[in-house]
């Protein structure tokens, strides 16, 4: 694959990641609690079935200066112990709305740092989990971790609470890179980790690698890749970093050290995909990579690759999200749903209510509809607009009406060899990999809103 220059200055404008649609931006207070109660009785009649948990612990011992997530630092032990009990409370009230026949199939815990906290209380919100919900036989129970807080004991002690796939936060191998950006390097050798995660039986290991920090180079960052790659784990997801600083302050300080430039960054993203195919690894979406056996690998090529806010998944294994902590969303057929990101708001909202809402968005058909349009390009670079109108059991004219869909809307991808329209099916040719968002962004009738800020597609 080769990147053509004149492309990257064509394409490269700022636009949504599409994690959901509509997008975080238009999500508005006017969505409750109430609403959010309303939204989870009627989750149990929509698809799909499955349940799927997110877990967000928003608490650092040192808070990366790049970090887009919502997190603290600072906390004492009591006021831990407080959010962990709250965090309980939550799951207990929204179980009690959901159906106990449906099946969890999916656990995530994001932050923040979850494996910096004290490993009693990760194990007491699990045993809650088992509790209340059904647990399927083959569910994915994930954890991102920080190497610089990961012990051989907790990699055991995870296991044994019941988590089966471990996502190592590396960002970068260079100790010059994370000084830049106010994270730690691993505790540990990562050989051994990885050695150590492989040894008490986990089902897989990711690694995570950001392109665009400062300090970077693209020698730098193929040394980075290509050091992942020896690593040999199932996964390697390569996230290109987001400069927005109006939005995230902190990133603010990064300026004054620099950053790659597109058309560097670009050849990162190049150079990393030729290396990781070469290596035997599979393309999955924008930036994740698996090997060819892999679940994500195989639901690709069945074009039944999903994604949420917490990454890819498949069609197979997924279910409706239900977020639990601050900040977490969660992510119905027909709604979404923001905690208080303020942890002690967050508690003292549960305390007294047990939800937490700060905002949400309800959707309409037409919204479902362009949400999996976008959701496909996003995950499988293809969609078919006749499946589509039978899933949604409507014409094909009225999906065309919907998106307002037009060949001539895609002439200058198509002329670009970037994309193909054969039948009204839409083809995300290799090439265009890069520029997905870019395609995306003209089934999006939101778009011309410019409701929010975004950072650049490449």
């Amino acid at each position: 694959m080769i990147i053509d220059k004149k492309l990257i200055d064509k394409y490269n404008e700022s636009g949504p990641r599409y994690t959901s649609y509509p997008p975080a931006t238009f999500f508005n207070e006017y969505f409750n609690d109430n609403e959010y109660l309303e939204c989870l009785s009627k989750s149990n009649y929509e698809n799909p079935k499955n349940i799927s948990v997110y877990i967000h612990v928003p608490f650092c011992p040192q808070i990366c200066h790049f970090c887009g997530c919502t997190t603290e630092t600072g906390f004492t032990k009591p006021f831990l112990e407080r959010y962990i009990n709250a965090v309980v409370k939550e799951i207990e009230l929204v179980s009690s709305k959901l159906d106990d026949k449906r099946k969890l199939t999916q656990v995530h815990w994001g932050g923040g740092t979850p494996n910096a906290i004290s490993y009693k209380y990760i194990e007491k919100i699990t045993n809650t989990l088992k509790d209340y919900f059904d647990f399927s036989k083959n569910y994915e129970m994930a954890i991102e971790c920080n190497p610089a807080h990961l012990e051989f004991r907790h990699i055991e002690l995870l296991k044994k609470f019941g988590f089966n796939r471990i996502s190592l936060g590396i960002q970068d191998f260079r100790k010059d890179v994370l000084d830049a950006i106010n994270r730690k390097p691993s505790k540990r050798p990562i050989e051994e980790i990885i050695k150590k995660i492989q040894d008490e039986g986990f089902t897989g290991t990711n690694l995570d690698l950001v392109y665009g920090l400062p300090l970077q180079t693209v020698d730098s960052f193929r040394k980075t890749v290509d050091k992942a790659i020896y690593l040999n784990t199932d996964r390697i997801v390569t996230f290109s970093y987001a400069h927005v600083p109006s939005v995230i302050p902190r990133q603010k300080v990064l300026e004054n050290i620099g950053f790659p430039s597109s058309d560097e960054k670009a050849l990162m993203y190049e150079n990393s995909y030729n290396q990781l195919i070469k290596a035997g690894y599979v393309s999955i979406g924008m930036d994740h990579y698996s090997k060819p056996n892999d679940e994500f690998a195989l639901a690709l090529n069945q074009k039944k690759l999903h994604r949420n806010f917490q990454g890819y998944c498949t069609l197979e294994t997924t279910g409706q999200v239900y977020g639990f902590g601050a900040s977490s969303i969660s992510q119905l057929d027909s709604a979404y749903s923001q905690n208080i990101k303020n942890a002690t708001e967050y508690i003292n909202k549960i305390e007294k209510n047990g939800t937490a809402v700060l905002r949400g968005y309800s959707l309409n058909n037409n919204e479902k509809i362009i949400r999996y349009v976008i959701n496909s390009l996003m995950c499988n670079y293809y969609v078919d607009l006749n499946f589509v109108a039978d899933y949604f059991d409507c014409d094909l004219s009225e999906i065309k009406n919907i998106l307002n869909y037009s060949e001539s809307n895609f002439i200058d991808f198509i002329s670009d060899s970037l994309m193909n329209i054969e039948d009204d099916k839409i083809i995300i040719n290799r090439k265009g990999r890069l520029f997905t968002r870019n395609i995306s962004m003209r089934f999006d009738p939101l778009i011309s809103k410019k409701i929010g800020t975004y950072s650049n597609t490449i």
